[in-house]
């Protein structure tokens, strides 16, 4: 763009130059002819002996008019449409040029007769038109030569900067195709000899860094994870223990419930997160499972199986392991099936991934969480808030996601979770 408006500067500036030169070239040469044409009839009326001029024929051509002394027309003739102008300029006692409106110069020469006296004025007039032509054709010209003067610059330089910047557009797609975990990808460059290598070599330098943070990160998840798993388990088992005793009250019994309740959804949990820590791109690559299965296991874990009913797809196979498709389905059906009386499944591919639609009939996802929906905490039903937010990280650590689909919120909550698929 720059290039571009750059050349049109340049190529305006040169058309205005150019139109300038013609017009004054064009103006001075009509000035010339009519100079010429004015001095040849002065010299015949200079020649003659006495004060009327006597002029040859052959001088007397279109838009010549001889004048004496009295302002008479004595010779030659004048245009009709110009009779106004030439009886002004018959008067004129001293040289001078005149344009009318009808495109035409036109010359006054006062002349003398060859004893001093006063002979009279000569008038004579040219036509502009073939000098307008020429600088019309000078116009056209010079657009021609402004547009090749703007576009091919403009042209090379697009091609230019298309052909430097290539590496770099191969770059951003290379690395949006690359998932969001696959850590091990590199550019490798080579040694940074150039702008572009030196580019991908602090990418890879950067993409180095990010792999250690999110490795610690997994390893810290790991650990707590596997920390956590041997009390929660002592815990759930007392509990269970205790529930089977006959003699307990009603409230205790209750109460019980509530622990083992909430400990089994901490398993829950504390099982997605060892999933998502342990997920590796090799173990993606070689994991294959069908998803009428993990629907299958998916009903088992949700209350309310009953409220669900499944539609197309289930046939459909997922580049995953079952266990990591189940956590990342079953807290989004859970949440369909605890707002709504009807859940519907249904599945169609979508390119390399299976696009999974849980639809329920509920009241549909508040306004206010709409942006908060996948926070850690957010619910707006007195729940932990940490389900959605599980799924979606359970399903991006596969290469896929779970996205609110918000067009479909007047007649309940529409999620999409998007699993890999084999093409």
């Amino acid at each position: 763009m720059a290039t571009a408006s750059l050349s049109l500067g340049v190529a305006v500036l040169l058309v205005l130059i150019i139109q300038l030169v013609l017009e004054t070239s064009a103006a001075e040469a009509a000035d010339r002819v009519l100079e010429n044409r004015a001095d040849a009839v002065a010299q015949a009326v200079e020649s003659g002996g006495d004060r009327v001029p006597v002029i040859p024929p052959s001088l007397l051509g279109p838009g010549v008019a001889v004048y004496d002394g009295a302002g008479r027309l004595v010779a030659g003739s004048v245009p009709p449409a110009q009779a106004h102008e030439y009886e002004e300029m018959s008067r004129r006692v001293s040289p001078a040029f005149h344009s009318d409106e009808d495109d035409y110069r036109l010359r006054a020469l006062p002349v003398q007769s060859a004893d001093g006296a006063f002979a009279g004025v000569v008038v004579v007039s040219e036509s502009l038109e073939p000098y307008e032509g020429q600088e019309r054709n000078g116009l056209l010209t010079g657009l021609g030569a402004a547009l090749v003067i703007v576009v091919l610059p403009t042209g090379l330089a697009a091609w230019a900067s298309r052909r430097a910047l290539a590496p770099v557009a191969e770059m951003a797609r290379t690395a949006d195709e690359w998932s969001a975990h696959d850590l091990g990808r590199r550019f490798d460059l080579g040694p940074p000899t150039d702008e572009i290598k030196a580019l991908g070599h602090t990418l890879d330098g950067l993409l180095e860094r990010v792999a250690r943070a999110i490795g610690d990160e997994q390893r810290l998840t790991s650990e707590l994870a596997h920390e956590l798993r041997t009390p929660l388990a002592a815990i759930l088992s007392t509990a269970e223990v205790i529930a089977l005793s006959p003699d307990l009250d009603d409230e205790l019994r209750a109460d019980l419930g509530e622990i083992i309740s909430h400990c089994r959804s901490m398993a829950t949990t504390i099982t997605g997160l060892l999933d998502i820590a342990r997920a590796s791109t090799g173990a993606r690559a070689s994991a294959r499972c069908r998803l009428e299965d993990v629907v299958a296991e998916v009903l088992r874990q949700v209350d309310r199986p009953e409220a669900v009913t499944l539609g197309s797809g289930g046939k459909l196979a997922l580049a995953m392991s079952a266990d990591t498709a189940v956590r990342a389905l079953v807290p989004v059906v859970a949440n369909a099936v605890r707002h709504g009386t009807h859940v519907l499944v249904d599945a169609v591919v979508d390119g390399h991934f299976v696009m999974i639609a849980i639809r329920d009939d509920g009241p549909g996802v508040p306004a206010a969480l709409h942006e908060h929906l996948f926070e850690p905490g957010a619910s707006g039903s007195g729940g932990s808030g940490l389900g959605l937010a599980l799924a979606r990280r359970v399903a991006r650590s596969a290469g896929g996601d779970v996205v609110h689909d918000r067009r479909d919120d007047d007649g309940g909550a529409v999620f999409q979770v998007r699993l890999p698929t084999e093409i």
